[in-house]
């Protein structure tokens, strides 16, 4: 079962940017898609994009235009681009998997890796 790590969290000023590594424990070229989720204090977590096989992104309306997601089977791993980044992208960010289409999302979510947008 491949598991998911997620890093590259932190904190940084509104306006700034920064990138989020999801890195898989083995292959993902089987893997249908892999999203990156984020949870605020207090709020439900919520689908900040998907990116699925071979590399096709998929953003809700609410993230479309500051978020840019990447796949990289050769290093097994899915990129999330932040930029001008606001004090509401504060978050915990995690990544997780969906092995078929339309298929279920992982039940286990990993650690995630915190973002905090403050100046």
């Amino acid at each position: 079962q491949v598991q998911l790590v997620e890093s590259g969290g932190g904190l940084v000023r509104p306006g700034g940017s920064l990138r989020l590594t999801c890195k898989a424990s083995g292959n993902i070229d089987s893997i249908w898609a892999i999203g990156w989720y984020r949870q605020a204090p207090g709020k439900q977590r919520e689908l900040v994009a998907s990116v699925a096989r071979p590399n096709n992104p998929y953003y809700p309306n609410a993230m479309k235009g500051r978020f840019t997601i990447s796949r990289d089977n050769s290093e097994n791993s899915v990129y999330l681009q932040m930029s001008r980044l606001r004090p509401e992208d504060t978050a915990v960010y995690y990544c997780n998997k969906q092995n078929q289409p339309r298929g279920p999302w992982d039940a286990e979510w990993g650690q995630g890796t915190q973002v905090t947008v403050s100046s």
